[in-house]
């Protein structure tokens, strides 16, 4: 092993459970504001509730699931969206020491039923009757489920009233013999390579990192004399967004609720909640760049958003050189640039996001050193973490003051960080999960070492600084032995329009391919800018020929990053992009690799059957990259 990256204390230790941090809020300053919501999904008016009225929820709710029957112990699922029932739900089943089991709400049939059975799940809470359809297609073969609530049909308030009779010191003294190491969760992997695996989560390690975070870096995102607040809309199901669940109600957050994804629907709450934090992934924030340019093409500003998108890259990169002791930072020239990008393109980009957002967080898969030079330059820095299921959400973050773009920063006090010879990531630390439910020979091979084998690959650099390089098991291993991790250059090929999703293939191939989809909403926009004059076939030719120059240019851009053997030297473009319901994606929308190249098998091996033509076709492909004689846009 090499380049261990060892970390300062840690903060002080959890003594009880997760849902403490409700009772004790309330205790100490019951007027707080805790959770926001609305009314009316429709409506753009917040609606504060206290920390003791957040507590009295969740005493009720908790009653009634006492006189449901629920023990501690017992594992109960949440199958629904990120809204203001799951945070009162969890910390209500924490409080009786039960288990929660999160479920994303877009999970097939077959998935619903692994889950449930595997964890062994004695209720289920579901969002609205299409979920209890699909949670009673499969009780069957669940014995021990008894229960499913739905949330839209006045289930908790049922329980509530079946709750009435059970005295407040029931809850209260099964509140306190929840321990630090008793299982709060147990949360499902992604599934990407086979069956999902249940990592139990213990209260201890889903608060360590929470407090940690807070205690480093919780000035940074709240407002002098004011609350900070979080508009929360990841997913509850998956860990990133039961970290900023706990993060938000262990450091005194307003947090907010939104569970539409659209982009119409988030713009709008965004800009009406006005949050001063902001928690996406990289897709989001590569989706907001990206809508940003359109709009700015539509009003005939295009030129001038890419100038200001330069100029921020190029002043955040002098600013972080002067941080880091590397140099003195934006010169005259560049300060005068940016101060006239600021009054003109930058504060109304910063406005798109509620006009309030100090910083922000990107997890889930590493952000781009370019988008987060971007976006440190528009006055938004973006805090670049690593973490996974295993380790109860982050392990890494940016250190304040020694920020670096392109890595995802040094350990979290308290967690220690080994490269292996083969440059896979091991962790250990507080968070660290106790195991998989139900699989002791996975727990074996994961923390046999005592170390927590992540399956990334990634480097420290002399300071500590952790770049994520990818992922052990997607490593491509082309018919000349050439290793080739795609992480990278499918970040690369996704930073351009019109470039939606990016999936290299190639082992035992002579060289590296890709497998591209389009963004249908700057497709559409991109093609309506070209307004080329002609009758409709010809006019149709012509910009399909601009489309694939367009595409090549990419691809180009992209290999120009890398050397000549990892480079793509074939591609194919997709008529539809990956979706979860063709199984390609999981729910967490993380590419099934293998499922992939499984259902696109033929178009893969047209790709390389075409290459491997004459050397004055294959000269011509791999200007273009592409298959003439394949037409995929019609």
């Amino acid at each position: 092993m090499r380049d261990v990256a060892l970390a300062p204390p840690s903060v002080s230790p959890l003594t009880g459970g997760l849902a403490d941090s409700v009772f004790e809020t309330a205790a100490r300053n019951p007027t707080q504001p805790m959770l926001a919501r609305r009314p009316d999904p429709a409506s753009s008016v917040w609606e504060e509730v206290t920390a003791v009225e957040v507590r009295d929820e969740v005493v009720d709710l908790a009653k009634g699931l006492v006189a449901s029957g629920i023990s501690p112990g017992h594992r109960v699922a949440i199958m629904a969206r990120t809204r203001y029932e799951w945070t009162v739900i969890s910390h209500a089943l924490w409080a009786v020491g039960a288990e929660v089991v999160p479920i994303y709400p877009t999970s097939s049939r077959d998935q619903v039923a692994w889950i449930l059975q595997d964890a062994d799940c004695v209720g289920v809470f579901v969002e609205d009757e299409q979920s209890v359809m699909t949670v009673g297609s499969v009780c069957a073969s669940l014995p021990r489920l008894r229960h499913v609530w739905q949330l839209d049909d006045g289930s908790l308030e049922q329980l509530v009233k079946r709750g009435e009779f059970i005295p407040l010191t029931t809850v209260e003294s099964l509140r306190r013999i929840v321990m630090p190491n008793s299982t709060a969760a147990v949360v499902y992997t992604s599934g990407t390579t086979g069956r999902p695996l249940g990592c139990a989560l213990s209260h201890r390690g889903l608060a360590s990192a929470c407090d940690t975070l807070f205690e480093g870096w919780g000035h940074t995102v709240v407002p002098p004399g004011g609350q900070g607040s979080v508009l929360v809309f990841l997913p509850f199901s998956h860990v990133y967004g039961m970290l900023v669940q706990s993060l938000c109600i262990r450091g005194g957050l307003l947090m907010g609720h939104e569970p539409d994804l659209s982009a119409q629907t988030l713009s709008a709450s965004l800009r009406s909640f006005r949050p001063t934090y902001f928690c996406g992934v990289p897709s989001l924030f590569e989706k907001i760049y990206k809508n940003f340019l359109r709009i700015a093409q539509e009003a005939g500003r295009g030129a001038l958003f890419e100038r200001a998108a330069e100029t921020a890259r190029d002043f955040a990169s002098a600013v972080e050189r002067h941080r880091l002791g590397l140099g003195p930072g934006p010169g005259l020239d560049l300060r005068l640039q940016h101060a006239l990008y600021e009054r003109t393109v930058y504060r109304r980009l910063r406005a798109a996001l509620g006009g309030r957002v100090m910083r922000a967080a990107s997890g889930g898969s590493p952000l781009g050193r370019e988008l987060c030079l971007f976006y440190e330059g528009i006055g938004l820095y973006v805090n670049d973490a690593y973490g996974l299921t295993e380790t109860s959400g982050g392990i890494t973050a940016q250190p304040v003051g020694r920020e670096k773009s392109g890595t995802v920063g040094q350990a979290l006090p308290g967690t220690d960080i080994w490269v292996a010879d083969d440059g896979e990531i091991l962790v250990r630390g507080p968070s660290v999960f106790q195991g998989y439910v139900n699989d002791d020979s996975a727990t074996r091979t994961a923390l046999g070492s005592g170390w927590l084998a992540t399956g990334d690959l990634g480097q420290l650099d002399h300071e500590g600084y952790l770049m994520i390089t990818g992922r052990k098991k997607d490593v491509i291993i082309t018919s000349g032995g050439k290793s080739v991790a795609p992480a990278f250059l499918e970040q690369r090929l996704r930073m351009h329009p019109l470039i939606h999703q990016a999936v290299l293939v190639g082992d035992n191939r002579p060289c590296v391919g890709a497998l591209l989809t389009l963004d249908p909403e700057f497709l559409a926009h991109w093609r309506g800018g070209l307004a080329m004059p002609g009758d409709s076939p010809s006019r149709e030719a012509r910009e399909e020929n601009t489309l694939r120059e367009e595409i090549g240019r990419a691809v180009a851009a992209a290999n120009s990053t890398v050397s000549r053997s990892e480079s793509i030297r074939v591609f194919r473009v997709l008529p539809h992009p990956f979706d979860h319901t063709s199984a390609l994606l999981t729910p967490s929308m993380k590419l099934r690799r293998d499922a992939i190249v499984e259902h696109y098998a033929f178009e893969i091996d047209a790709m390389y059957q075409a290459r491997s033509r004459g050397s004055r076709e294959w000269a011509r492909e791999e200007l273009t990259g592409w298959d003439d004689s394949d037409n995929v846009f019609r």
